[in-house]
């Protein structure tokens, strides 16, 4: 069937026959190789504790971003605090977390730490209700733990107004998903010819485009792509985050998916784009490395120091990366204690050098942690 007879590509002829140009890939895949090679042999040199406070930054960025990605913005320290539990990772006091939090740190988990399991219908069904703990998506009900019916009509993607929206994408019938799905989950346990790499980002454009569930579809490929790339680094701990860096880009993520699927089964330029943004997700895990080596040695220099359990909270809270400015109210706030004790815990801190003054202007005092090399 010649393009311009079908509008998507599972009505292709060949349909799922993915083709793709490995020379053209090469050079990104290389550079993939390189940049895991490089992040894994700085992490070699960093020690355990080190390299799990790594695991815990990718994960939560993981976790948080995936459900961003979605529209849907969780708390960072319920999910940090969720995952520091599960991983035995000692961060202090812990959060409290919701079900819906404990879902998607559930699907993540268990996609990247038990990444040699076979990827079963039960398993994804498990995935699902997780996300979707009460059988609501929003303020609707959806069917959870099994697949799509359709009852409502096409499973479609659309954008705009009603009565002006613009279908970007339509999904297969469901009627056809069982058998798409047995396929699917066939290719993705069984030994094929693809480089891992190439495999996880097959995957993921593959289940993306079955769009199975009534809900959740990209979170789920996304973890789909994770447990590849798990598989791929031969690790069930992870130091990046692809889903993060979906999320910085958005728009051009959407953008190739769309192209894609209303394309032919040359899946080169989702590939290439793919292998891109996996190279920049470890580019950044390079920046996330430096904090948490930033953020030992920050400690190593307060070792003795007399602390109290709200100093060491907000001390932390301000090296994982504090939004706004961190005031006396906020302090107080935060550690759960009266303003005077807020700004007692403070001016101790000033006092041994370990926050300043800031410089930034505004009708209330804030302050900053002191990073100077003297100090």
């Amino acid at each position: 069937m010649e393009r311009g007879e079908y509008l998507y590509i599972w009505q292709a002829d060949g349909w799922p026959a993915w083709q793709f140009d490995l020379a053209a890939l090469a050079g990104p895949m290389s550079a993939v190789s390189h940049a895991q090679g490089m992040l894994l042999g700085r992490l070699a040199d960093v020690g355990m504790a080190l390299r799990d406070e790594a695991s815990l930054a990718a994960l939560t960025d993981d976790v948080v971003k995936t459900s961003e990605i979605e529209g849907e913005r969780l708390n960072v320290e319920s999910v940090r605090s969720s995952i520091a539990r599960r991983l035995g990772v000692d961060i202090g006091a812990l959060a409290p977390v919701d079900r819906h939090v404990e879902g998607v740190v559930e699907m993540i988990l268990d996609a990247t730490a038990n990444s040699k399991v076979p990827v079963s219908r039960e398993r994804l069904f498990g995935w699902h209700a997780a996300l979707f703990p009460t059988g609501y998506s929003g303020l609707s009900r959806i069917r959870v733990g099994g697949w799509r019916d359709d009852g409502g009509g096409p499973m479609q993607v659309v954008s705009g107004p009603i009565g002006r929206q613009r279908v970007h994408f339509e999904a297969p019938p469901a009627d056809r998903l069982e058998a798409e799905t047995a396929r699917f989950l066939a290719w993705l346990n069984g030994g094929t010819a693809e480089p891992p790499l190439i495999k996880a980002g097959l995957a993921h454009l593959w289940f993306v485009t079955l769009h199975p569930f009534d809900d959740g579809n990209g979170r789920i490929a996304r973890a789909i792509g994770d447990l590849l790339l798990a598989r791929a680094d031969g690790s069930p701990q992870r130091f990046y985050s692809l889903s993060a860096q979906i999320q910085r880009e958005r728009k051009a993520y959407y953008d190739i998916l769309e192209r894609t699927q209303k394309g032919t089964l040359d899946a080169t330029a989702w590939l290439a784009w793919f292998l891109d943004a996996l190279g920049r997700a470890l580019d950044y895990a390079q920046h996330t490395l430096d904090a948490v080596l930033a953020k030992a040695r920050f400690w190593q220099r307060l070792a003795g120091r007399p602390l109290n359990e709200r100093q060491v909270k907000l001390i932390n809270r301000l090296l994982d990366g504090f939004e706004g400015k961190l005031t006396t109210g906020k302090w107080a706030a935060i550690a759960k204690c009266s303003p005077d004790t807020a700004l007692r815990d403070i001016n101790d801190l000033l006092a041994q050098g370990v926050l300043r003054k800031s410089a930034s202007g505004g009708r209330s005092t804030s302050y900053e942690l002191d990073l100077s090399p003297g100090a």
